[in-house]
């Protein structure tokens, strides 16, 4: 008994953290749309890299680009492994389509394709200050830093509507 026109302007249009984008919803890039929702939910740079690598590593994701991002040879585990095999110098990123939304990592030496990526997934190999948190979590040790983070990300967006935990 919904009446779907009223209610598709609520309707998500897009969201970075679970690789989903309605076709031809704007013009505006990709990771501008991820800087702006972390911006709305108040996370940090590093929370916000800890909350996207780790949903990739869960393979957590939306639609056909589900799969995508998801660097790990473990997935279903919270682990480092996106940053790990993002800022792999093993790799070599190349764009699949013309507007440069989805990617192919491809093993630098054998050319045998290892990784499938949208552009919101490359701004932390691309993006200085992005790059820096991706390599801190990257590192051995990495990995309990970039948990620290996740959680800290995490109990955020679930305290975020939380008015009577805020005086």
């Amino acid at each position: 008994m919904t009446e779907v026109d009223t209610h598709a302007y609520l309707e998500p249009r897009h969201d970075a953290f679970r690789n989903y984008m309605q076709a031809q919803s704007t013009s505006i890039p990709a990771e501008h749309l991820m800087v702006d929702r972390a911006f709305m939910l108040n996370f940090s740079a590093p929370q916000m890299a800890a909350l996207l690598g780790g949903m990739r590593a869960i393979g957590i994701g939306a639609g056909d680009d589900s799969n995508a991002g998801v660097f790990t040879h473990r997935p279903g585990q919270l682990t480092n492994g996106f940053f790990v095999n993002l800022i792999d110098m093993g790799t070599v990123w190349e764009p699949v389509d013309e507007h440069e939304e989805r990617f192919v990592g491809r093993d630098r030496k054998s050319g045998e394709t290892k990784w499938t990526a949208i552009r919101v997934d490359l701004v932390y190999g691309s993006n200085s200050q992005l790059r820096a948190i991706a390599e801190e979590y990257a590192v051995n040790g990495g990995e309990r830093h970039m948990l620290h983070k996740f959680i800290s990300g995490w109990v955020k967006v679930m305290e975020n509507d939380r008015f009577d935990l805020h005086r």
